[in-house]
């Protein structure tokens, strides 16, 4: 358990998602001898949510939890499903190609080698909390809605609705697409801009004859979108059924919110999409699916500002982009690196001003995560609504494209960020 320290940095995380947790006990892990940060998180629901899709977990972002301690209260409270490779497949014609995460023996990517993890978003959420619990610097507070970021050279002060207020060293913000820190201070003018596609997800409990066409997790593209199936929990009794799809834009968030709740619409609409797949569990299996949700993808512009002298943006509040396989594994790369740049500046006495250590992680960042943009536009692309023949092109560049790319991603999947060199 990690004291505070009367020596450390005041610290504000707004944002009490995975990103605001995470920085929390990454700016904890790393800190100086003696120096342990002062944390404050603030999120403005009135509790954390633990609700949510199915996220792929990379060999990249479970060494670092592991590293941040929330790895192995996953693996006690058998969270999520390890994922040996990933399967592709059409669902017209059947399986195209696959993606492994066995690494040459078998045994996972790296040294130690790790595998990856399809895992729900609450799962995920419920072991970084845990882990986060066990640090005595670290509170959170919820229900707490800002309303007012106050930044001098000394320090930076938040006012909420509520009448009360926090003033730390250090802002982190971690609030999101929709980032309050961002939208009230860092960059105003920088909207969130809906990308044209969707994420539909539910959960289909299926009985144990049940057959499916995948050994664990499967993409499935059809001319209309891609629908993710995948097992998430050791017991294998239920499949996490996603379809990323395009979605004409209804306005607003609140109508979002509206059309995002209504079960039924997004089932039919996942049907019509997908209801002529000759693969036999497709149909079975949206059927099966309870609590159907519309989540509508919303985009960063490319390039933007993500700090002040005192405010950082982390995740997406700084560079949010369309799933590409490992969105949350870069918000870790995120708070990983920033909070050794930081710590690498407090070891150095803290010269000049905190624009040195956000300078260095900018510096060390902005090329991965414009990269990381760039693929994610090919997704939006991807699942975007195509004829028969634009849909049979697709058939012939994903195993290509997995082909040329295997030896990038398996280099980003043994890379340690807790150790690299960063350059400061």
């Amino acid at each position: 358990m990690a004291p505070a320290s009367p020596e450390g940095l005041k610290v504000i995380i707004l944002g009490g998602g995975i990103s605001g947790l995470t920085t929390a006990l990454a700016l904890t892990k790393f800190a100086p001898q003696g120096q342990v940060p002062k944390i404050e998180i603030y999120e403005i629901r009135p509790e954390l949510a633990t609700i949510g899709g199915a996220v792929n977990l990379t060999p990249n972002a479970l060494r670092m939890l592991d590293h941040l301690g929330a790895l192995p209260i996953m693996k006690e409270r058998h969270y999520g499903r390890t994922i040996d490779y990933l399967e592709v497949f059409d669902v017209y014609s059947g399986k195209l190609a696959e993606s492994s995460f066995s690494g040459p023996d078998g045994k996972g990517i790296g040294n130690p080698p790790y595998k990856a993890l399809r895992i729900t978003r609450g799962d995920a959420l419920k072991a970084v909390i845990a882990a986060v619990e066990e640090h005595e610097n670290i509170t959170i507070t919820c229900g707490k809605r800002t309303v007012k970021i106050d930044e001098t050279a000394d320090n930076v002060t938040l006012t909420f609705e509520d009448g009360g207020s926090a003033t730390a060293d250090l802002l982190m913000g971690c609030d999101g697409i929709h980032s309050v820190t961002r939208l009230k201070h860092v960059e105003p003018e920088r909207k969130a801009v809906y990308s044209g596609v969707s994420n539909a997800f539910g959960f289909a409990p299926i009985e144990p004859d049940f057959k499916v066409h995948f050994e664990c997790t499967a993409i499935n593209f059809a001319r209309r979108g891609m629908l993710l199936t995948s097992f998430f929990n050791p017991e294998g009794d239920a499949v996490y059924v996603g379809g990323l799809m395009q979605v004409e834009d209804v306005g607003s968030r609140d109508g979002w919110k509206s059309v995002g709740a209504d079960a039924e619409k997004t089932r039919e609409q996942l049907l019509e999409r997908f209801g002529d797949a000759k693969i036999p569990c497709i149909v079975p299996l949206i059927k099966k699916a309870t609590d159907f949700f519309l989540w509508p993808v919303f985009t960063l512009s490319k390039d933007g500002k993500w700090s002040t002298d005192r405010v950082m943006l982390l995740g997406d509040a700084a560079h949010a982009m369309p799933p590409q396989g490992e969105s949350t594994g870069i918000v870790f790369e995120d708070t990983v690196l920033f909070s050794r740049c930081l710590t690498r500046w407090i070891e150095k006495g803290k010269p000049n001003t905190m624009r040195e250590p956000f300078e260095a992680y900018e510096k060390l960042r902005k090329h991965r995560i414009a990269t990381a943009f760039d693929e994610s536009k090919n997704v939006v692309s991807t699942v975007s609504d195509a004829g028969w023949l634009g849909h049979t092109i697709k058939t012939y560049v994903v195993p290509w494209f997995l082909w040329f790319t295997r030896s990038y991603r398996e280099k980003h999947f043994i890379e340690d960020v807790t150790t690299v060199d960063i350059d400061y």
